[in-house]
């Protein structure tokens, strides 16, 4: 999904570039008979619930270059049973583990923490399982910190904007598929110094170059093509869905279309928000903030938003979704999404921060392009108005441990 920038406040606006895994045009426009545009009513962050979060372990002294989690050291944290936990979310933390481990088994593990086989007994278990969910944990994992256990946490969510499967009045933002000339390079086959490295790009000539960036295709690259799904109403929301890497677009009857993340152009993402606020545009860092000034700006809110040169690309969904990395939906209040080579995709992971909305166990099971390094996390938190004021100002700090299975724990000499 995120493939999920994933999170809406200035810290997420800076850092994310989630769902669905993203690798990181002026105000709402409307018309009689055209669209409603699909904006909460109160449209603004939710006031933070604070909590005092539990104090992170002594770190494990470093032995490796910090590449990786195992890289980073680890140590055992206390009993899964003895952790803060809200029921309700651990279940839905535990049928997202169950609905990931199909993938969670047969994965290469790049945090060096697990190997596939170490997850089996878990996801054996957890078909059958009766019980409650802390107590699944507990018998089949054990909870460690990874480095010095710092959490910091941002929001995503799956938001609903205005849009039309055809060109109508005002409903004239194209969203594009994937074009047929973005080619994906795998840069290790050409050298062993850059294998895991790759780059999106296209041949013009005998050349290799960049891909078109956002100004290019704001300003009519693709067009002309048959590249378009649909469109949207308003260019602002939209580039807030394309920063998100999913969403739904409200129909003008009615209907619902269901989009998620194809690709994206290879550009760098660059997060306005703070590129705003260093410029004294805005003093309200929040997603909400933002949108508000663009809103009031127009021109100038064009050329901004065309200053991040990444551009996502999209398909329709007709299944269950958002997708996350692992391919699987993520689930409101359950998933998360984070850097695999600290964590393991599909692994849980408690949080305790100091705001208390995120608190609890989720599930990693999605990715982001600016969700990098040990503990960073987004939370996922679903569709709708409330998720979107979650989503929109979450910034939280504190302490995260990892669940591993008992096998990898006892092999890692925790």
């Amino acid at each position: 999904m995120k493939r999920a920038l994933l999170a809406l406040g200035l810290s997420a606006l800076t850092l994310s570039a989630c769902s669905s895994g993203i690798i990181p045009k002026g105000g709402p426009a409307t018309s009689s008979g055209s669209p409603t545009l699909a904006r909460p009513a109160e449209d603004k962050p939710a006031k933070p619930i604070p909590s005092t979060p539990e104090a992170t372990l002594p770190p494990p002294v470093q032995t490796g270059d910090g590449t990786n989690a195992a890289a980073l050291g680890a140590v055992r944290g206390p009993q899964i049973g003895a952790l803060q936990v809200d029921a309700r979310k651990a279940n839905l933390a535990m049928d997202s583990f169950k609905t990931s481990c199909p993938g969670l088994v047969r994965r290469n593990d790049n945090s060096g923490l697990t190997q596939g086989s170490d997850w089996i007994p878990a996801c054996d278990a957890v078909k059958t399982w009766t019980g409650d969910a802390i107590s699944f944990f507990a018998a089949h994992m054990d909870a460690v910190q990874v480095g010095n256990g710092k959490a910091f946490a941002t929001g995503y969510y799956e938001p609903e904007i205005a849009g039309c499967r055809t060109p109508q009045a005002a409903c004239t933002v194209p969203i594009y598929k994937r074009p047929a000339d973005l080619i994906d390079v795998d840069l290790g086959q050409f050298s062993d110094d850059l294998k895991g490295k790759s780059i999106r790009s296209k041949v013009t000539g005998t050349k290799l170059v960049q891909y078109d960036d956002r100004a290019a295709i704001d300003n009519g690259a693709l067009a002309g093509r048959g590249l378009e799904i649909a469109y949207a109403l308003d260019p602002i929301e939209f580039f807030f869905l394309q920063i998100q890497g999913s969403g739904r677009l409200k129909l003008p009857d009615g209907g619902v279309m269901r989009i998620g993340y194809e690709s994206q152009n290879g550009r760098v993402y660059t997060g306005i928000g703070r590129l705003m606020k260093d410029r004294g545009l805005i003093t309200d860092g929040s997603m909400q903030g933002i949108v508000a000034y663009l809103q009031a700006n127009p021109d100038e809110g064009r050329k901004i938003m065309q200053e991040n040169k990444s551009y996502v690309f999209f398909r329709e969904l007709t299944g269950a979704g958002p997708l996350g990395a692992m391919g699987y939906p993520v689930v409101g209040e359950a998933s998360i999404a984070v850097d695999v080579k600290y964590i393991p995709l599909g692994a849980p992971v408690w949080l305790s921060l100091d705001r208390a909305e995120p608190n609890g166990i989720w599930i990693a099971q999605d990715t982001g392009g600016a969700i990098k390094g040990a503990n960073r996390v987004d939370t996922f938190w679903g569709a709708g108005d409330r998720a979107r004021a979650i989503a929109g100002g979450m910034a939280a700090r504190g302490a995260a441990l990892i669940f591993l299975p008992k096998a990898a724990v006892a092999r890692l000499g925790l």
